[in-house]
């Protein structure tokens, strides 16, 4: 975990000294200031070297195994589930035949992807980011590689998502699609989040979930007699468990608190139905997943969108307080960060070329 520590202290300092160099920008209608792209820059060195340079936690190890035996040639791609990964791991095995360089590639798509997002819509970036590391995200982009993947590259869609077009986003997503195609979920939601927030929509989602919670062996059994024939078959047998009931806690709050202050924030962040509702759907996915982890791997296309909104919701409060908001941020989310991989997973990061 020491790499890790430093990862997040070192990753923070730099992102709060970027907000606090923040370089003022100039429109026609406003003037507002974007944090240095300089440190920025630099901290997504240190998120994507020490995520790319990695060789255990979770199945990184599966991926880099499975990228040395196996040589990807257009007949083996085109038996894969994902077409998209498998012509990526065959232009990589064109470049060097060490599994590292699928891992340190992925790591690079990855969280630049969420990063370069995160800087065009977080009010306040480094708590984003703080979050992001904290909050356990960082930690399943090791853990699920083509996956997190699809879901960063679906998340650069948010533009089209908020300002419309969907067939500008449908392409974005159909091409996350190729490396998981679990994305294809993106498609029908475009037109559930493009409605007000905590609208009767709203109530029927959460509504949705309490019934799927109660009635879960029935919804399972139809959900996985669906699919059984198809490549997410296999989940049917997924014994894993639920999802830590402390983590649905924890994803609950900055909803709960853009509910309270939801007047205020749809007048500073216009556009803040859509990540609402998707923070919602995310939500909702990770109450379904206290009855079976697999449900949990869904919402990661949407959790990210919780990164945006928590960077928003420190203006809901009186100016008095705002210090000490932000402070319980940073304690809570470092308390929990603790909790979740030092106490309950005991993650101990490894790497050939980070030695500490």
């Amino acid at each position: 975990m020491t790499i890790l520590w430093m990862n997040l202290f070192l990753v923070f300092g730099l992102v709060l000294l970027a907000r606090v160099l923040a370089v003022e920008v100039h429109t026609n209608t406003a003037v507002y200031f974007k944090p240095n792209k300089l440190f920025v820059f630099i901290a997504v060195i240190s998120i994507a070297a020490v995520s790319g340079l990695r060789s255990n936690i979770g199945d990184t190890y599966f991926y880099m195994h499975s990228f040395e035996v196996n040589t990807f040639t257009w007949e083996v791609i085109q038996e894969q589930k994902d077409i998209g990964f498998g012509l990526l791991q065959m232009g990589l095995q064109s470049l060097s035949p060490d599994p590292q360089i699928l891992v340190l590639t992925t790591a690079v798509i990855t969280n630049v992807l969420i990063v370069i997002v995160l800087y065009k819509h977080s009010r306040m970036l480094e708590l984003s980011i703080y979050v992001y590391i904290t909050g356990g995200l960082f930690l399943i982009t090791m853990n699920g590689i083509r996956q997190t993947l699809a879901a960063a590259i679906a998340f650069t869609a948010i533009k089209f998502l908020i300002q419309g077009g969907f067939k500008r986003y449908a392409m974005v997503i159909m091409c996350a699609s190729l490396f998981h195609q679990s994305a294809l979920i993106l498609l029908p939601v475009y037109f559930i989040v493009r409605v007000k927030a905590w609208s009767k929509a709203t109530a029927a989602l959460i509504g949705l979930a309490i019934l799927l919670v109660i009635g879960f062996e029935q919804f399972s059994s139809v959900l996985f007699s669906a699919i059984e024939d198809t490549q997410y078959g296999e989940y049917k047998d997924f014994a894993e468990g639920g999802a830590n009931f402390l983590r649905v806690a924890v994803e609950s709050v900055p909803l709960f608190i853009a509910y309270l202050g939801r007047h205020k924030l749809r007048e500073i962040m216009p556009n803040s139905d859509v990540i609402i509702n998707m923070t919602l759907i995310g939500f909702v996915f990770m109450v379904i997943a206290t009855q079976n982890w697999i449900f949990a791997r869904f919402s990661i296309y949407f959790s990210l969108y919780q990164l945006i909104l928590i960077s928003w919701i420190l203006p809901l409060f009186r100016e008095r307080d705002k210090k000490f908001i932000y402070l319980a941020i940073i304690v809570c989310y470092f308390a929990y960060y603790f909790y979740e991989n030092v106490m309950t997973l005991n993650i101990q990061y490894e790497s050939n070329y980070i030695i500490w």
